[in-house]
């Protein structure tokens, strides 16, 4: 398997990794290369995406009461 190949859990574990910190440069050409060549993953970061926004408004009314 080429180091740049990334199945889509792999893919996934990478995506949510990178919310964190900066991944190294090796693993963001994978992640970008998949992202082009899958259907699912993007979903999976729109996914995510939307459940950092809910629970960022979850913390801002929870902090507000």
């Amino acid at each position: 398997m080429s180091l740049l190949k990334r199945t889509c859990k792999e893919v996934s574990l990478l995506v949510m990794q990178a919310q964190e910190l900066q991944l190294p440069w090796r693993e963001r050409l994978a992640l970008r290369l998949h992202m082009m060549a899958c259907d699912a993953c993007p979903r999976i970061v729109d996914q995510l995406a939307l459940m950092r926004r809910a629970t960022e408004r979850w913390r801002s009314y929870s902090e507000n009461e």
